[in-house]
């Protein structure tokens, strides 16, 4: 005799409800987890990103293995070359130590960027990082994630919630008008993209530059 195994439905709306909640955590958190995760990757060509902090670092330390883990292998014959040259004019000329130092950072930023396979486009000022990118920094350096999901979370229900809030008025009078009908399909396309995007994110292989290895 063989014994069924039934699967516990939630079927009460207060169920059904609390289901939801845990299931939309869940995503959230876990997209908030991938986030930071790459953070670190996405502002390697500015002033206040990992790659140049490093390089500084080592120039300040004459410890060029700060930097090595930033390209591969076979880059780092040049990279040696060119942080012995920089640091051997370190306590020379100002103006000539500051015309080496910036042809070593461009070159150690545009060889990472080769190990992304992504183009350089000339280093970055500082603070041109995206506040969402330096909370994201500030908690590895504080070694708490709590602001970040907190912050990133309430951001992100927030949308959902405004954009499902369109998309159901609007689907009270989408046939009323061509016009109407458009008005909903516009933001019916807005709410089910930004929860396409975040399965896309939460499933799809990511390269380091953060977008995901596998076009449409």
């Amino acid at each position: 005799m063989k014994t069924q195994v039934r699967q516990t439905v939630a079927t009460t709306p207060l169920e059904v409800q609390r289901s939801f909640k845990f299931k939309m955590r869940a995503l959230l958190l876990a997209f908030v987890f991938m986030f930071a995760s790459l953070s670190s990757f996405a502002h390697c060509d500015s002033y206040d990103g990992p790659v140049i902090k490093d390089a500084l670092r080592a120039l300040n330390q004459n410890n060029v293995q700060l930097v090595l883990k930033w390209i591969d292998p076979q880059q780092e014959k040049e990279i040696i070359s060119l942080f012995n040259k920089a640091y051997s004019l370190k306590d020379g000329d100002k103006e000539i130590y500051s015309i080496v130092e910036k042809h070593f950072l461009e070159n150690l930023v545009r060889l990472h960027r080769e190990t992304e396979g992504e183009p350089y486009t000339g280093l970055k000022p500082a603070g041109s990082i995206t506040p969402l990118v330096a909370l994201a920094d500030n908690s590895i350096a504080q070694n708490d994630v709590t602001e970040v999901i907190s912050k990133v979370t309430n951001h992100l229900e927030q949308v959902l919630r405004e954009r499902y809030a369109k998309v159901a008025e609007l689907s009270k009078v989408k046939d009323n008008s061509v016009a109407q009908g458009r008005a909903y399909v516009e933001a019916y396309v807005q709410y089910t993209h930004t929860l396409e995007a975040l399965e896309h994110l939460l499933h799809a292989p990511v390269s380091h530059s953060g977008g995901s290895k596998t076009g449409h």
